[in-house]
């Protein structure tokens, strides 16, 4: 991608140039803020018998919304458009059963951090399936991230890291075959974004009813008349601000914007969620667990800014 001819913060641009570029850069940060409490509004609502109940509830307040807004490009659809969709969904799907269930056993700021790693995931993926060598800087960078991780899990002393942690982790590679998946299925490539993300998530439902209605859990009605107006304002955030206000934020911003400052503005999710988890949910990481805090967020920081330069190879 190519990079923007000038900075929009530079000197020499107008003031209302600049306030234009502060008011697309609100919301999208916004969205990266929303994201990282994501982790603990889904901790704070979800137990290990429920994950599958609330991952239904979450996107079938959200699906009916997208299929009034996107109507027009679902009928434009072809058949392989819909099959590539779907089965990017089912990937999708995967990834929210493991978050979800993994953000259940483990704390609200390891799971934000450690699913940072699919910006060090990914670009690696791509440089074996494409067989070019990632830049030594690059390399740096995930060496520094998984260094990172390693302390942050050891934070109350050094022992295998907690069955939470693991399904994190899976999660993160998982995002990154979703990605890989999405850059390489061509049918999807010119598909309207708000029809793919509703043919998507309309497939992650289908999923989690499936797997409701075979015994995973209570069925989501029952788990919802047990939810208090507490658990109610969770799983409205995470469906309403998480979901349907990142979207349609992301399509909003990505006309205003360049797509690297949109990158660089989301990838601060894993940093709200630390913030969020340290600060609200009174996670105590520890010595051992702060340094790899750091570690991580100055490598996924690192890593995003490689990729992302012009001459890098590979880049996803």
């Amino acid at each position: 991608m190519a990079a923007p001819s000038a900075s929009p913060y530079a000197g020499s641009v107008p003031l209302a140039t600049r306030r234009r570029a502060w008011l697309t850069d609100l919301p999208l940060l916004l969205v990266a803020v929303f994201w990282g409490g994501s982790y603990l509004a889904a901790k704070g609502i979800t137990t290990s018998h429920t994950v599958v109940a609330v991952l239904v509830l979450r996107f079938a307040l959200v699906v009916p919304v997208l299929v009034v807004a996107g109507r027009r490009g679902l009928r434009a659809l072809t058949g392989a458009q819909w099959r590539g969709a779907a089965l990017l969904g089912v990937i999708l799907a995967g990834i929210f059963l493991l978050e979800t269930y993994g953000v259940v056993h483990t704390s609200a700021t390891n799971a934000g951090l450690i699913i940072s790693l699919t910006m060090i995931f990914t670009p690696l993926a791509e440089a074996a399936v494409t067989r070019t060598a990632p830049s030594r800087g690059f390399l740096g960078a995930a060496a520094l991230s998984v260094t990172g991780v390693v302390l942050l899990t050891q934070g109350a002393g050094f022992t295998a890291p907690s069955s939470g942690d693991l399904l994190i982790l899976l999660a993160a590679v998982a995002r990154t075959v979703h990605v890989l998946a999405m850059a390489r299925t061509k049918a999807v490539r010119t598909a309207d974004p708000l029809s793919l993300t509703t043919v998507q998530l309309g497939t992650a439902v289908v999923v989690f009813a499936l797997l409701a209605a075979a015994g995973g859990g209570p069925a989501p009605w029952t788990a919802a008349l047990d939810f208090g107006p507490r658990r109610w304002a969770g799983l409205l955030f995470l469906s309403v601000f998480c979901t349907l206000f990142a979207f349609f934020v992301q399509m909003w911003a990505v006309r205003r914007t360049s797509a690297s400052r949109v990158s660089l503005l989301l990838g601060t999710e894993p940093l709200w969620a630390a913030l969020a988890g340290i600060a609200l949910a009174g996670d105590r990481p520890g010595v051992l667990g702060l340094a790899g805090a750091a570690l991580v967020l100055c490598g996924t920081a690192w890593g995003r800014r490689d990729a992302e330069r012009p001459d890098a190879a590979p880049r996803a």
